[in-house]
């Protein structure tokens, strides 16, 4: 039997930068996928979505392309092309991502992983050893119990990244992320879409001025907010409103989207290895800053801990996990991940909200301002485009605490604010950086600008 310096069990963001990291140091490495390379995120998550969403901005573009002396006549969306560009943009990724293991020197098995112990893992009649042990296997959409859920018009984002025609009536359960990401593609292109949100707000990670806006500006879209679903029929959704007053929305496809589970199923032998089991639940596997579980040489990363589900996330925690194994040494840290919702407008951010900053014992200060005071931004959207920017400070010593964005491209610039967050940069620093001209970055700059410190000129020495 091949002894692996270090077995991983998944083949996402997470698991294969782990394994490649580890193939990158001389180590060797096995890599276990069930399914395709890349996981969600390449398959059926961030990249499908992101490119249905282009597909659809271009569609906008060209609909409104008048008002910028673009005239465009006939102009229709086509669901058939946007879904084949949508499989080449995954299938070039998916080569990508096995030239990477090759290149790296990483042994790829297709095939569902059983864990025998803490060592060893079979696949199918072959078992492999490890000195190391990853786990990243993800995590699942949760279905929640709604009577009619198994209706034939009801989906989750999985499957809806395969229909063939475009629905005429979307309801979409969940006003998260991933919800309002769908809600914006099916409404661009052409859907009549309603969103049923549970809580009084959707997407509940933003500044809540940020949530109202971006409801202000996706003016195609219904929003159903402080309402519960209880039942699905073959013809839409009847729910119960904010008042108490049941109410039915009318609708030939649901999207169930109200969050998603980590995938601990299979994890039963570990729970009582050597004596004492691993340490997990249904909300994920414990782990501490160095991505360790609580069994020798297992770790896990990604979704399956429970901790951020985001793609980027899983990846830094790979690089940690292998930093950690192979002697090199790293901590996870979560202070400065950043998030994007990829609607139209995107809306993005970083660090804590000033609320979760108030929560956190911090003397707060903080500014927004409007995106359309910006140059570039008023250039390209016009002055009735809404979108915002708020910078959230520690008062004393002016230290960034968050940093939000609505309206532009907020996905490209938020990486900034995870720099900023991450070095500790104070307000005073941001100010004497210099921001090209002209670009919407600025805002961020203008807005620090704005924040009023106490004893302004002893902070700024």
């Amino acid at each position: 039997m091949e002894i692996y310096d270090l077995i991983v069990v998944g083949a996402g963001p997470g698991g294969y930068v782990a394994a490649e990291r580890a193939g990158e140091l001389g180590k060797k490495v096995l890599l276990i996928e069930k399914e395709h390379m890349g996981g969600v995120c390449t398959n059926s998550g961030c990249i499908p979505t992101k490119s249905l969403l282009n597909a659809a901005k271009h569609f906008v573009h060209a609909e409104e392309g008048a008002k910028y002396g673009v005239v465009c006549s006939g102009v229709k969306f086509d669901l058939t092309t946007a879904m084949a560009w949508k499989q080449d943009t995954i299938e070039t990724l998916r080569k990508g991502i096995q030239y990477l293991m090759k290149k790296s020197g990483v042994t790829v098995v297709s095939g569902t992983a059983e864990f025998l112990d803490t060592s060893h893992i079979s696949v199918g009649d072959t078992v492999y050893e490890g000195k190391n042990i990853l786990i990243a296997t993800g995590s699942s959409t949760v279905v929640p119990p709604i009577k009619g859920v198994d209706s034939p018009i009801v989906t989750t984002s999985r499957e809806i990244l395969e229909i063939e025609s475009m629905p005429e009536k979307l309801a979409v359960i969940g006003g998260g992320v991933i919800g309002v990401e769908f809600a914006s593609f099916f409404s661009s292109a052409g859907a009549e879409v309603t969103v049923i949100e549970m809580m009084p707000e959707i997407v509940p990670l933003m500044e809540t001025e940020f949530s109202k806006l971006l409801r202000r500006e996706m003016k195609k879209v219904t929003f159903k907010l402080g309402c519960r679903v209880y039942e699905i029929t073959d013809t839409g959704v009847n729910y119960t409103d904010a008042k108490g007053v049941n109410q039915t929305v009318e609708a030939d496809t649901v999207l169930i989207s109200v969050g998603r589970k980590p995938n601990v199923d299979g994890l039963e032998k570990l729970k009582t290895t050597q004596g004492f089991g691993l340490d997990y639940s249904k909300y994920g596997i414990a782990v501490n800053e160095k991505m360790q579980t609580n069994l020798p040489n297992v770790y896990a990363v990604g979704d399956v801990t429970g901790k951020s589900l985001l793609a980027h996330s899983a990846s830094r925690m790979g690089e940690v996990a292998v930093a950690n194994m192979f002697g090199k040494g790293a901590l996870m840290r979560y202070d400065a991940i950043p998030w994007v919702v990829y609607s139209l407008p995107e809306a993005s951010g970083c660090g804590m909200t000033e609320e979760e900053a108030k929560k956190a014992g911090y003397q707060v200060v903080s500014a927004s301002m409007q995106m359309r005071a910006n140059g570039r931004f008023l250039a390209e959207f016009g002055k009735k485009a809404g979108g915002l920017c708020k910078v959230i400070a520690d008062a004393g010593s002016g230290r960034i605490l968050g940093i939000h964005l609505l309206g532009g491209a907020g996905s490209e610039m938020i990486f900034g604010a995870a720099a900023f967050i991450e070095a500790e940069l104070r307000v005073q620093d941001i100010r004497e950086i210099i921001f090209p001209h002209p670009t919407i970055s600025e805002i961020i700059k203008d807005v620090c600008i704005a924040i009023e410190l106490p004893n302004q000129g002893e902070t700024d020495a």
